[in-house]
């Protein structure tokens, strides 16, 4: 049976961390590994927009070995309707693996159950688990270790990159902060499986309204845009609310004197993120955005090597 990887806590612990020492190696050596040398066919199919998830998946799967089959949803029978599992099932008979970026969670859990080969996340709108892969790795770079340090997200808790960096940072024993107006906290199901993990990992959960109180002391300050993709009707009553968790000098100078700043990215500088910050010193915003590469790369070599 083909492990799939469809949210965060779909990797133990023990797993993470093998996953995260691989995109290390991957990112020193990138052709070290190559799995797909054929070449085999990865299917990347897309129902939303997307710059990086296409960029690193495509350049990642090329240098693994393979054909990254790029699919548009709303032009394939996936757009007509056809039934995911039917999709599944025509795709894993001719791609080693299937990548997706959707919208509700069920869907990618769907075409789980019907493939034969591995599924992986690449956005829902309940999670983006191979975005935190990246983060950790970011993390790990900068501190040696993601464990034992304090993560605060600020902004909408209530979305995906929210219940990620919940599930994920726990994984990876951090002390993980969420800090969103009361309105938008994150699903209570996850915050539970997240405190449940901690419990295993020496980490610690904290949900709060309090941006002050999660950002001060933090390692790692993170963000995200207030208006997610599907949301652009609410952008105007989205924003008040979000504007007392903007990350800015401000707020990182409550945060440790060595806090480094990440964001998944499309930023809209002076909303979420401050131009000075996302541009500054302590931003690794970018190298973030390269480590989606080597950490997808690193999850997919994991993954086959299991079929």
């Amino acid at each position: 049976m083909a492990r799939h990887f469809l949210r965060d806590d779909d990797l133990s612990p023990a797993e993470q961390a093998e996953v995260l020492a691989l995109a290390a190696e991957l990112k020193a050596a990138p052709y070290s590994k190559r799995p797909l040398d054929g070449p085999e066919a990865v299917a990347v199919i897309f129902d939303k927009s997307s710059t990086r998830t296409r960029v690193s998946f495509s350049v990642g799967i090329a240098e693994l070995g393979g054909y990254p089959l790029v699919i548009d949803a709303a032009t394939s029978q996936l757009g007509r309707g056809e039934p995911i599992a039917d999709t599944a099932r025509v795709l894993d008979r001719q791609c080693s693996a299937i990548v997706w970026r959707t919208f509700g969670q069920t869907r990618i859990e769907q075409m789980a159950q019907a493939s034969a080969v591995p599924v992986v996340n690449a956005l829902t709108d309940e999670f983006h688990p191979c975005q935190i892969l990246a983060d950790l790795q970011t993390v790990n770079e900068r501190f040696g270790s993601a464990a034992g340090r304090t993560l605060a997200y600020l902004g909408d808790a209530s979305n995906n990159m929210a219940h990620s960096y919940l599930l994920g940072g726990a994984t990876a024993g951090m002390h993980v902060r969420v800090a969103g107006p009361q309105e938008f906290q994150p699903d209570a199901a996850v915050v539970a499986d997240a405190q449940a993990i901690a419990e295993t990992t020496g980490g610690s959960v904290m949900v709060t309204t309090d941006a002050g109180a999660a950002a001060t002391g933090a390692d790692v300050l993170a963000t995200d845009t207030w208006v997610s993709m599907g949301q652009e009707s609410e952008a105007a009553d989205r924003e008040a609310p979000f504007v007392p968790y903007q990350v800015n000098e401000s707020l990182l100078s409550t945060a440790s004197a060595e806090a480094i700043v990440l964001h998944c990215l499309p930023a809209y500088r002076g909303k979420e993120i401050s131009e000075g910050v996302l541009d500054g010193p302590q931003s690794a915003i970018w190298d973030e955005a390269e480590n989606r590469r080597h950490a997808q790369k690193a999850l997919l070599v994991w993954l086959l090597e299991r079929r």
